[in-house]
């Protein structure tokens, strides 16, 4: 690879760095509010932050795929890092008395933020625990597979990461404040969505690691170097 290859490799990684933990962050930020997405066959009340989430799985696929697992794992702890540094700017913003002009009061500050050191507590441990065996389910279905079957490894290792990221969020917030069915509730319209979503990335993944592959000159299943 000439340097101006390994430069553009470079900047692509920092831009899908910079989109996966941008997209988690938003993800902790909104998660406080609950909705219902209605997609025709069937209705799913999930937290807001659920719906920019496989985002953030469909980035970190992308990564493993061209980048190998040091590379996405670095990633997933540089989000780890994001995720505590926004506890503390929100704890911050806490600590200091809205004046009487300020278009954001204390009330609703705390209503929209109040929660969010919880809830990004609770989707730390979960990210966490989940981003790392998203990782390494992929490569496990990669060398299994010696790199081919893409759509296996990006639908395998989302959807088992995903059941983890669910199950672990719901039941660190939810413990002992809901039962068990509307826990169960929460975590089965998560995951299913979350599954969806990984089934309908399986086109534009394999799209994307094309286009990369024909801009670095790659074979199938080869990372860059």
């Amino acid at each position: 690879m000439n340097k101006k290859q390994r430069q553009k490799a470079d900047n692509l990684y920092l831009t899908l760095a910079g989109l996966f933990i941008t997209a988690l962050v938003v993800c902790n930020l909104i998660a406080n509010k609950f909705v219902s997405v209605d997609l025709g066959f069937y209705t799913f009340t999930l937290s807001a932050g659920v719906l920019p989430y496989p985002i953030t799985f469909l980035i970190t696929d992308i990564l493993s795929e061209m980048y190998g697992r040091k590379k996405t794992s670095r990633v997933v702890l540089m989000g780890f890092a994001a995720l505590l540094f926004t506890i503390l700017i929100l704890w911050l913003g806490k600590q200091f008395a809205a004046i009487e002009s300020s278009p954001v009061s204390d009330s609703v500050y705390n209503a929209a933020f109040g929660n969010s050191q919880r809830v990004i507590f609770a989707s730390m441990t979960a990210y966490l625990v989940a981003q790392l065996v998203d990782v390494r389910s992929f490569h496990f279905w990669k060398r299994l597979t010696n790199g081919k079957m893409l759509w296996l490894r990006n639908n395998a290792s989302t959807m088992l990461s995903q059941l983890v990221d669910t199950t672990l969020v719901v039941g660190v917030l939810f413990y002992g404040k809901e039962s068990f069915e509307t826990m169960s509730g929460f975590i089965i319209d998560g995951w299913l969505f979350k599954a969806l979503a990984a089934f309908v990335d399986t086109i534009p993944i394999y799209i994307i690691v094309w286009i990369i592959r024909r801009q670095f000159n790659l074979k199938w299943g080869q990372e860059i170097s």
